[in-house]
């Protein structure tokens, strides 16, 4: 996060002090507020995210280190850096027992405590970043590979994280929209702010607006997604899933800059780039009524569309070895080649699950297959590609196994070739591509099997048989 987005607060109850250090951390490009009393310091944390607390030990009323108990026994949410002039070493070691990052000695060296700032702000930055790894289910790097269409997607992300505005990622599931967001995130000036997710489709209707917008209900006090993601981005995952009251609610409090919680009634500022996701198209939800259109517009001002697997095949061998070094560091699992047969069946394979799918399947060969070499067949059998599911679930029925062998690979050739065009939007490049022929090699199949093109296709020509 940018310094001038950094939120200190000076909690003393010597004004001067307060004035003086104010003056100093702005003149660094902080923003600073300060509180007087425990009290004061209380009601402002309760309304508002500060990046870190400069607390004071000595203070009339509450004291620094019992105010520090309170907020370790409900989870410090900032570093909080202690201050005295008349502390022993066993109050400096309770402090940090209690979770403070550290301890200056008054009178302040300035030199000291900026330094000292710094690094409470850096390893908290740092300690955000390692849970947010922790918590994911693979690696967060960048959309991987290669591949013309990857190579494209990472373009435009890179352009439209040089800007501030909203963002949809629309594509299929499993296709890598949240590790596009956390990419375009990194890419972005919100880099060093917090990155918070939030699956929509994951959360009870009723309970989505309490985990965006926080809750004061009974007097307890549960900030929301919004408000955590102050200064950095919200990736908010299947939005189509929210109901017409909270997108409502969202655009307003984003246009607005401020939000309310739930039960409660005083506005808090919250600066946040919203990233969405859907799988749906949202054109069509908002037509049916089941999406706001000003939500929409807002959204489709930049527009991305992440490429589904069955389009970038080149990339898996990457994915993979990808997988293989995520699961062998993490669980242990020993690493294993693909054989070039099985990566054959993989690149034809059509992936309606994605990568999500391929990672579960690198997983499960990985911990269920024996040997150094995984085999075609290995692969064919997890993914279910055996003879018998084949045949119960295509579409030949009888009269097609009559005639030549090389009548049979006509018939297949056609059906797999009209599969993957339409897939791909009959895009011959993209369709060349994932069928591993050259652009004319393919051309000359089409030619050869009478496969019209698209543009050249006659009304009433979709799905008609030559035979």
């Amino acid at each position: 996060m940018e310094a001038a987005r950094l939120k200190i607060l000076i909690v003393d109850d010597e004004p001067d002090i307060c004035q003086t250090l104010a003056d100093i951390l702005e003149d660094e490009g902080y923003q600073v507020e300060t509180a007087g009393s425990a009290a004061a310091a209380e009601a402002f944390l309760r309304d508002q995210m500060v990046d870190l607390v400069l607390l004071d030990i000595w203070m009339p009323g509450e004291d620094g280190i019992t105010l520090l108990r309170r907020w370790a026994d409900a989870g410090l949410e900032q570093p909080v850096v202690m201050m005295s002039g008349h502390a022993t070493i066993e109050t400096a070691v309770q402090a940090t027992k209690l979770g403070a990052y550290d301890f200056v000695e008054k009178p302040l060296s300035l030199d000291k405590t900026l330094l000292t700032v710094a690094h409470a702000l850096e390893a908290s930055r740092l300690q955000r970043e390692n849970r947010d790894l922790r918590a994911q289910t693979g690696w967060v790097d960048r959309p991987s590979g290669e591949s013309p269409a990857i190579r494209q997607f990472r373009e435009q992300l890179t352009r439209v994280a040089a800007v501030d505005s909203w963002a949809l990622l629309l594509g299929e599931a499993g296709s890598g929209k949240e590790v596009a967001a956390r990419y375009l995130h990194r890419q972005s000036r919100r880099a060093q702010g917090p990155f918070v997710d939030l699956r929509a489709a994951a959360i009870a209707r009723p309970n989505v607006a309490i985990e965006l917008f926080g809750n004061e209900a009974q007097g307890k006090l549960i900030r929301g997604r919004l408000e955590v993601a102050h200064g950095g981005t919200l990736f908010i995952d299947e939005i189509a899933d929210m109901d017409l009251e909270t997108q409502a609610r969202l655009f307003s409090a984003l246009q607005e800059k401020r939000i309310i919680r739930v039960g409660g009634t005083t506005p808090i500022p919250v600066d946040v780039r919203v990233i969405a996701g859907s799988a749906q198209d949202l054109s069509q939800a908002v037509q049916n009524g089941q999406f706001r259109s000003d939500l929409y517009y807002r959204l489709s001002a930049l527009p991305l569309r992440v490429p589904p697997l069955a389009a970038r095949t080149p990339d898996i061998p990457v994915l993979i070895e990808e997988f293989v070094h995520f699961y062998g560091a993490r669980d242990g699992l020993p690493g294993r080649r693909f054989s070039p047969d099985s990566m054959d069946v993989l690149n034809h394979y059509p992936w309606p699950g994605n990568i999500r799918e391929l990672q579960n399947l690198v997983e499960r060969l990985l911990i269920l297959a024996e040997g150094p070499e995984i085999s075609a067949e290995e692969i064919e059998g997890a993914l279910g590609l055996d003879n018998r599911m084949a045949l119960a679930n295509s579409s030949f029925d009888e009269d097609d196994f009559g005639g030549t062998l090389k009548r049979a690979r006509e018939r297949f050739e056609r059906a797999f070739l009209e599969y993957h065009l339409a897939r791909n939007d009959w895009n011959i490049a993209r369709t060349a591509e994932v069928v591993g022929l050259e652009r004319t090699h393919l051309y000359r199949k089409l030619k050869n099997l009478n496969i019209a093109l698209k543009g050249e296709r006659r009304a009433g020509d979709e799905g008609e048989d030559e035979d």
